[in-house]
């Protein structure tokens, strides 16, 4: 079994081979909801956007996506205005952005957040290739009980690798 560290290391490195470049994650997501499967989408983004998204300045704390008459919508994330924008170039930082997938794939996530009450939460935004990217799953929210289940096991397996590490050492 690989150690943590270590793969967070190779996917950084995979991450950075590939030309993806992450400017921010929602980690709080991964706490409150149960992830089935992740899409990869475009994001329709405004002149000044890009460039205070690639200075990082970017909140997804409450962004969720949504499915409106054959269009998927990322609402709720906060992009910054850009410092030094002027006239053309400003925008509303709260505004409801386009995400580009293709029409299978918002066929799919409307199904199945009609038919089963699950969500769409964005994970991260980054760029791969010189392209805006967010990373959106397909989500069921935790229950209380289910939180604290699943930090259960996180310190278990925790506490696991900390006593092979021990183990190991003492050799």
């Amino acid at each position: 079994m690989a150690k943590k560290g270590s793969s967070r290391k190779a996917r950084a490195r995979s991450d950075a081979e590939r030309g993806i470049r992450r400017v921010a994650s929602n980690r709080r997501a991964r706490h409150d909801y149960e992830i089935l499967e992740t899409y990869e989408a475009g994001l329709s983004l405004m002149g000044a956007e890009v460039k205070s998204l690639r200075a990082g300045h970017v909140a997804l704390q409450d962004a969720y996506a949504r499915i409106d008459h054959g269009e998927a919508w990322l609402v709720g994330t906060h992009v910054a205005p850009y410092e030094y924008a002027t006239g053309y170039g400003r925008f509303d930082p709260d505004r409801t952005r386009k995400l580009l997938l293709h029409r299978e794939e918002i066929d799919e996530l409307s199904g199945k957040v009609a038919q089963k009450a699950l969500t769409i939460v964005p994970l991260s935004i980054y760029f791969r290739d010189g392209r805006a990217k967010v990373e959106i799953a397909l989500a069921r929210g935790r229950r209380l009980y289910d939180k604290r289940h699943a930090i259960a096991e996180r310190d278990s397996a925790r506490e696991t690798q900390r006593t092979i590490k021990e183990y190991e050492s003492r050799r």
